[in-house]
């Protein structure tokens, strides 16, 4: 596509004037804004303190539209699955009902928006509700016509009968004013009476038509026959039956032969002594002049276009559309009158140019939604597959990144742009590792939703990431459980060895292990770092103890500091710990085992008292380590003896 030549809208913000300087911070769907602390030489002025945030897309904050953005992805997702090694003739039918799924979506928010437009007392919301219905209506009537002519590509004479359904929904005032009609007193002098008659005949509901004009024979007896010539005319008039025996060319030859008759009777002044049966004859018969004098019950140029291949050209091809399309159009407005925005992409369409319809929606609407998900259903109906951008992806995938994008904004919708991304081949993935970093994790829910959908599509780094920041958190929060758990799943091992160290400290002040079920469990994930798995061994230590099994217990608080796994600072608790068992009646430690303890309280004394006293130490902490180290040589000695004598005795 050519670069776009409109000028941008412009937004304003309060901090912003000529002698101030402004900060943006981008972000994926907003831009944060704020005055720097750069001054001009001679200004006076007190910095500005506030953020301003810019939002690009707003739509996605309405509570009723993340309705339609909820009910679309479903609709989206399920399209994704429509194989593609079926024929197009079978996918077909497939993709006409997902488009009209995705436009009953449309409708029920327009219903809903009306409803609270009209309910709520504050105007200023009843104004915003009352623009996003016009939108969405633009939306309905844009789809429903693209629909009709790219998706279904209706044939002739099928093609006219769809534009005629397409009028008929969007043109839905002339049922209540008939609704008011008939339920007054007099329907047939009524004010709106041959307003609700003409507006029938100009969208085709002839049946209709024909039920009210009996109401005004019944009123004039005298003018029955002409009320009777008119409506064998409108009963007459042919329509093209699709999927029936009769070939388009004997259709047209039979509308042809009722067109002439409805002529002959205009000719002959059948109906020239009523002015409304007259006008509706000339309606009938097509007649140009006619038909712009009833601008006001037409009211919009497509009306008039519908209308007029009607009466005119009934069995008109899709391809021929833009020459009546362009015609209407400069019939009905007025020449000093710019076409708007919407009459340009209705143009568009009946030109069938499809990238222009995307181009000038993309424009001219105020969110993606609608481009992203009709460039996706027309790219499975394979009518956008030539197309190309210079910059590595598809208008396809294009549009969905940014739709998915601007949803990643939203503190719940973002869930929904993981389905977008998960489908956009080529971006996708890339966009998806960028944007979920960016998910505030506000919750552990949140986190554990977030972290599953990294894991799900194998994205390690953002894995890592996710468990490490909320390992920090937990830890900062004191859950020490938590914190392990998510460092675990981290697999970091800097960040399990910090965190078992504060589970060894608060073991050193409590007495006790908190998390104890984790601990217990914590299986090969111990393995992750020396000092995660001293805390598991440890803890098994003092499980053996518990159940009374103390010589394996022994063995591996001996063995945690001869293999270096336990902390120099740790190895004071590890030799009270084995105070109970030097003393214990029976002997748990062997002579060599406690040569070994021996050798290791040394090692621990000599290194304290190579180190400089600290100042901050109470003297009296001094005296309980050295009645510590007393009684530990003086167990020790005790055991060795005892165990010396216990095996070198000779059991007769």
């Amino acid at each position: 596509m050519e670069e776009v030549d409109v000028e941008p809208v412009i937004t304003n913000i309060p901090a912003a004037s000529h002698d101030k300087h402004l900060g943006f911070a981008w972000g994926p769907g907003d831009i944060l804004v704020y005055e720097t602390l750069y001054k001009a030489s001679g200004s006076k002025r007190s910095p500005c303190t506030f953020i301003h945030e810019v939002r690009k897309d707003e739509d996605i904050y309405s509570p009723i539209l993340r309705k339609l953005f909820n009910e679309s992805h479903h609709i989206f997702v399920g399209l994704q699955t429509i194989g593609e090694d079926l024929p197009s003739k079978s996918k077909k039918p497939q993709f006409v009902s997902v488009s009209k799924n995705y436009r009953s979506v449309i409708r029920a928010c327009m219903e809903e928006l009306q409803q609270v437009a009209v309910s709520t007392k504050d105007s200023k919301l009843a104004t915003e509700y009352g623009n996003q219905v016009s939108i969405l209506l633009a939306i309905e009537l844009i789809w429903n016509l693209c629909e009709v002519l790219f998706i279904d590509a209706a044939p002739a004479g099928s093609l006219l009968l769809h534009l005629l359904d397409w009028i008929r929904l969007h043109r839905a005032d002339v049922d209540e004013k008939a609704r008011d009609v008939l339920q007054s007193e007099s329907p047939a002098e009524h004010c709106d009476y041959w307003d609700v008659v003409v507006s029938y005949v100009l969208q085709g509901r002839l049946e209709e038509a024909r039920q009210m004009l009996v109401k005004q024979a019944m009123l004039h007896p005298a003018s029955r026959n002409m009320y009777k010539l008119m409506d064998s005319l409108l009963s007459k008039m042919p329509f093209y039956k699709p999927g029936g025996t009769q070939p388009l060319a004997e259709f047209d030859v039979k509308w042809r032969h009722w067109h002439d008759e409805v002529d002959r009777c205009l000719q002959d002044g059948s109906f020239a002594s009523n002015q409304h049966l007259e006008l509706i004859c000339k309606i009938l018969v097509g007649d140009e002049d006619t038909l712009l004098t009833q601008k006001e019950l037409l009211s919009t140029w497509y009306h008039f276009l519908v209308t007029r291949l009607l009466f005119c050209h009934p069995t008109v091809k899709a391809t021929e559309l833009h020459f009546y399309a362009q015609s209407c159009l400069t019939m009905f407005l007025d020449p000093r009158s710019t076409p708007e925005p919407l009459d340009s992409i209705l143009l568009a369409a009946f030109e069938i140019d499809i990238h222009q319809v995307i181009k000038d929606c993309s424009i001219a609407l105020n969110n993606w939604w609608f481009v992203a998900h009709i460039t996706d259903l027309l790219d499975h109906c394979k009518l956008l597959k030539s197309h190309n951008l210079h910059f590595g992806s598809n208008l396809r995938e294009f549009l969905l990144l940014e739709y998915a994008s601007g949803l990643f904004t939203h503190h719940s919708l973002w869930q929904l742009a993981v389905d977008y991304f998960d489908h956009c081949s080529e971006f996708g993935r890339v966009y998806l590792e960028l944007l979920i970093e960016r998910v505030p994790l506000d919750t552990e829910r949140k986190a554990l939703k977030v972290l599953r959908i990294c894991e799900q599509r194998q994205m390690s780094e953002q894995v890592r990431s996710i468990c490490k920041i909320m390992a920090m958190r937990t830890l900062r929060n004191n859950r020490l459980g938590s914190a392990l758990s998510w460092s675990i799943r981290a697999k970091d091992a800097a960040l399990a060895t910090l965190i078992s160290e504060r589970f060894l400290q608060d073991y050193c002040e409590r007495g006790t292990f908190s998390d104890l079920d984790l601990i217990d469990n914590l299986g090969s994930a111990m393995l992750l770092s020396d000092r995660l798995t001293f805390l598991g061994k440890y803890r098994e230590f003092h499980k053996l103890y518990g159940e009374k099994r103390f010589r394996e217990a022994a063995t591996l608080l001996l063995s945690l500091m001869t293999a270096k796994i336990a902390p120099r600072s740790f190895w004071m608790t590890l030799l009270t710990d084995a105070l109970p068992l030097l003393e214990q009646k029976e002997v748990i430690f062997t002579a060599n085992q406690t040569y070994e303890l021996m050798y290791c309280l040394e090692e621990l004394t000599s290194s304290l008292n190579t180190t400089a006293p600290s100042k901050d130490k109470p003297m009296q902490e001094d005296e309980v380590e050295k009645t510590k180290v007393e009684l530990l040589r003086l167990a020790m000695a005790r055991n060795l003896a005892i165990a010396i004598v216990k095996e070198g005795t000779v059991e007769t």
